[in-house]
């Protein structure tokens, strides 16, 4: 059944025809009853859910990373704004997420196995900017990466892409979480690349300020509005770990 559904998300990914090219994408699984789920009450949130508030009887959880093309992440890190082209690809690639996360559940429904999804996005709370259900913890739990300096999932693929995950009653065998720590700066080289590439300061090696990024992300919404709801930046994501497993120090 993993191999199936590998090979399944691979397919949609590659008969996707927009505008964003992805590369490979990258699949992880986790058993519901993993005891990091009801950890996220505290590392996320009081209000995260648990695989089983998204199914009863959940089993499984699912998770893929569609990491961006080599030419998008360019593109992007040579724009002094955020470049049209990140933009779009962050609307089109919502779309990609949903309609993976759809297919699978429709799917797995023809074998009769249950199944169920969020959205790829604005599944968090206006106020707090906290997420119901934050895919890149359960992400990491299914073993696709770890955590870098700029809070996001550093994968062997790098962290410039976007994240999906789903649940499902199927029991599927877990992936191991990644005991390497991907990010350079937590393995204690000199990079911090991702905080000198934050535009507005919300970004620093003591955290994050949510309602100051998140004030850039709606800036960004409103230079874009002809495109559609593209409340992005990714300015840190273009780093040595956009594309990769950084393995050398970055001055």
């Amino acid at each position: 059944m993993e191999a199936r559904v590998e090979a399944l998300i691979a397919e949609l990914v590659n008969r996707f025809r927009r505008i964003t090219a992805y590369r490979t994408p990258l699949v992880g699984f986790a058993r519901a009853d993993n005891p990091g789920f009801g950890r996220l009450k505290e590392a996320v949130g009081p209000g995260h859910l648990g695989p089983r508030d998204l199914l009863p009887g959940a089993e499984s959880v699912i998770a893929f990373f569609l990491p961006f093309s080599d030419k998008l992440v360019r593109v992007h890190r040579r724009n002094p704004y955020v470049s049209r082209e990140w933009a779009q690809a962050y609307i089109e690639t919502n779309g990609l997420i949903s309609l993976v996360s759809q297919t699978l559940v429709d799917e797995l429904k023809k074998a009769g196995i249950r199944a169920a999804w969020q959205r790829p996005t604005h599944n968090f709370d206006p106020a707090t900017l906290v997420s119901f259900w934050s895919h890149k913890h359960i992400a990491y739990l299914c073993g696709l990466g770890t955590f870098g300096l700029h809070h996001m999932l550093i994968t062997r693929a790098g962290c410039a892409g976007r994240l999906g995950s789903l649940v499902t009653d199927a029991p599927l065998a877990a992936t191991p979480l990644v005991t390497e720590d991907y990010c350079l700066h937590r393995r204690g080289g000199k990079c911090a690349a991702c905080v000198r590439l934050c535009p507005t300061g919300a970004l620093s090696p003591d955290g994050l300020d949510r309602q100051r990024c998140y004030r850039r992300l709606l800036e960004v919404n409103d230079h874009y509005h002809d495109l559609g709801l593209c409340d992005v930046c990714g300015k840190c994501a273009v780093g040595p770990c956009a594309l990769s497993v950084p393995k050398a120090e970055t001055a």
